[in-house]
């Protein structure tokens, strides 16, 4: 499969392409002929990859969350998740794949789980709606979490969607309504929820299932209002460039944190999540079974209040 590399990361591709040009040319010339010069190249794009991570700007960051390669849904369910059985359907319209969940086992405990899942390629994505859920979507996940309460199960939502399906169709079975249901039932739950950012988080379509007793990202993850380009066309009319818009909207992990939006950053593999998807799934299911750990013994009047007063407090620092 071909890499695909992002803009930032050409002067990488360079070398990795004279890596392989020589590793070629060294099984026409013998074994061993241009080893040396493969390892000095191969530790020059190691070094030069840490280096430009370690180093991104906000719209880097955004390339970096849509990256086609990063860990998607399905692959959090298969390598987190024991014993997955999948629910299909909201019981009301359809079975909307853009959010996918189910039951499953996480580290040995019971577990609801849920998100939004891309697709891979041409036919994935098609089958998922690139991500863009639908309101069928979000009641699937209202539908549940409220199967998590009945039997008093913790709730792992992982985030990675632009935004909600903004289509006619969407618009005429409610989207906006749909969205705004599984916001406040994220909100009222009485069971521990883990949310976490694994990539995109975009618009309302990303808080539906985002609301959680704590909410997690990745480091090159982003969660933002709008889109960058969104808000350089709505708010600047197109006068500027998302690289700008992704400045200002401050969405990067380290301004969530800053601003309390977030409650922990997850760091990735040197090279982004893509780069090493074993270690980056390991670093979330750490992190997702410490927080869990984290909220065992609290009643469900208590999780719902420390709910509430964790988000009724965004915003809030330095005015008083």
């Amino acid at each position: 499969m071909a890499v695909h590399y992002l803009e930032f990361e050409r002067p990488i591709a360079d070398i990795e392409t004279k890596i392989e040009e020589l590793s070629k040319l060294s099984e026409t010339a013998g074994a061993g002929a241009f080893d040396a010069e493969i390892e000095a190249l191969r530790a020059r794009a190691q070094e030069m990859r840490r280096d430009a991570y370690a180093h991104l700007d906000a719209w880097q960051k955004v390339q970096v969350a849509r990256h086609p390669d990063r860990p998607h849904f399905v692959d959090y369910a298969a390598g987190l998740i024991d014993e997955f059985v999948e629910m299909k359907g909201d019981r009301k319209f359809a079975d909307d794949q853009a959010i996918m969940g189910g039951l499953g086992r996480f580290r040995g405990r019971p577990v609801v789980v849920m998100g939004n899942e891309k697709g891979r390629d041409t036919v994935t994505r098609v089958k998922h709606n690139f991500g863009y859920a639908r309101p069928e979507g979000y009641r699937k996940a209202i539908r549940l979490m409220e199967l998590a309460e009945r039997f008093n199960l913790p709730v792992i939502s992982f985030v990675d969607t632009t935004a909600a399906y903004p289509g006619v169709a969407s618009e005429e079975r409610g989207v906006a309504e749909a969205i705004a249901r599984s916001t406040e039932k994220s909100l009222l739950l009485g069971v521990p929820m883990v949310s976490i950012v694994t990539g995109e988080g975009g618009s309302g379509g990303a808080l539906g299932i985002a609301c959680g007793s704590r909410v997690l990202i990745l480091e090159h993850a982003v969660y933002s209002v709008i889109p960058p380009e969104g808000a350089n066309s709505i708010l600047w009319r197109g006068a500027r460039t998302p690289e700008d818009a992704a400045k200002a909207l401050k969405i990067t992990a380290q301004d969530l944190l800053a601003m309390k939006i977030v409650d922990r950053i997850v760091p990735e593999p040197p090279g982004g999540a893509h780069s090493d998807p074993e270690a980056a799934l390991k670093a979330v299911g750490d992190a997702v079974e410490e927080e869990l750990k984290a909220l065992e013994g609290f009643t469900p009047d208590e999780l719902r209040k420390a709910r509430a007063d964790r988000f009724y407090a965004i915003g809030r620092q330095g005015l008083q």
